[in-house]
Parts: structure tokens; C-alpha cells; sequence
């Protein structure tokens, strides 16, 4: 299981980044953290999501640019995820 840690940046693979979240839902759901620690790897867990989405967006909007380039291509932004 991948350990994470806090040296991510955007050269960083997306893949790389979902591998260290999967290893942190691991390590929470194994349910046998102290408190401190389990907060802690909940914290990390919600800085590479974040970190994550914000690359998703970056090439959700980079396939745009690129289709708005194209003569005759229109571009249709994608739906809006609906945040709770």
C-alpha cells in the first residue's frame, strides 16, 4: 500500500495522486488508527482529492481549448457536478 505524503505538485501523475488516495481510504478503513492519526491521514486524503479534481479540471479544460481550436468545432462545456 502506497504511503502518502505532502511532495505532490502539478508534474505529479494523476494516476500517482489516485494511487496515494486509494492507499489512504485503505489505511481508514482498516478502522485501526488512534484518532490523531486517523485525522490526520483524513486530512491528507482530502489534499489529494482536492489535488486531483484540480487536474481533472485542468484537462477537462485543455480538451476544450483544443476543440475550440478546430474550425467548425463547437465546443459544450461538460455538465456541472452539483457540490452538497
Amino acid at each position: 500500500m502506497a504511503r502518502s505524503t505532502k511532495n505532490e505538485t502539478k508534474e505529479t501523475p494523476f494516476e500517482e495522486i489516485l494511487e496515494k488516495l486509494e492507499g489512504v481510504v485503505a489505511r481508514l478503513e482498516e478502522g485501526d488508527l488512534p484518532l490523531e492519526q486517523s485525522l490526520a491521514v483524513f486530512e491528507e486524503g482530502i489534499r489529494l482529492s482536492r489535488l486531483g479534481a484540480e487536474r481533472l479540471d485542468d484537462a477537462e479544460r485543455r480538451v476544450d481549448l483544443l476543440l475550440a481550436e478546430e474550425d467548425g468545432v463547437k465546443t459544450v462545456p461538460l455538465p456541472e457536478v452539483q457540490k452538497d
